[in-house]
């Protein structure tokens, strides 16, 4: 009996440690990222995903790692994984909605924010990505509605406020392209070109 608690001690020790390293391998390739050292925050986050193969968070950064050297290829893999391992995961959808736009996929990346939105329905930066892509499709009434919704969620969200104030000055709509420009601009987004072409 002895022999066999001191066997269960040992294993939850092992997991123990196994995940403590893990997170070990997560901070130094955060660290990486942050310093721009990007093939060697993948490397960390491999290392990671190697001790805990369902470690969705290294899954999700090494994806963003790899969105920065532009392989998005790589990176809707990683975030497909994330996603099979949690399916609730709201960031990876997202995240995977970017990559796929980014490969002109525009269908597939706003079935992907609008899943984010479905199980987090305050998701700003997805309904913020979603309007993005519907303005790359010219739906510009679709863009307004979404960059409002980001908006109502987060009142400070500046770039937000831009890309509204694009769509309207699209659709001829300058007064209220001219106010959203100067309010990206009083929250910090440089608005000037928006401002040059709609105030004046």
């Amino acid at each position: 009996m002895k022999k066999i608690l001191y066997l269960f001690l040992a294993l939850a020790s092992f997991e123990i440690s196994a995940q403590t390293t893990a997170e070990e391998y997560l901070n130094s390739a955060d660290s990486k990222f942050y310093l721009n050292e990007i093939n060697g925050a993948i490397v960390d986050y491999t290392t990671a995903i190697e001790i805990d193969p369902n470690y969705v968070e290294a899954y999700r950064k090494r994806g963003l790692a790899k969105e920065i050297i532009k392989d998005f290829s790589g990176a809707i893999v990683d975030y497909t994984i994330a996603i099979e391992i949690n399916p609730d995961y709201a960031p990876a959808y997202r995240d995977r909605g970017v990559a796929k736009d980014k490969l002109k996929d525009f269908s597939g990346a706003i079935v992907d924010y609008t899943i984010a939105i479905e199980i987090n329905p305050d998701y700003a930066g997805a309904f913020h990505d979603r309007g993005i892509t519907k303005g790359k499709l010219k739906d510009h009434y679709g863009l307004i509605a979404d960059q409002t919704k980001a908006i109502e969620i987060d009142p400070n969200y500046a770039t937000a406020y831009f890309n509204r104030g694009v769509a309207k000055f699209y659709l001829g709509d300058m007064i209220g392209a001219c106010k959203d420009a100067r309010k990206a601009q009083e929250l910090g987004d440089d608005a000037s070109i928006l401002i040059n072409k709609a105030c004046n």
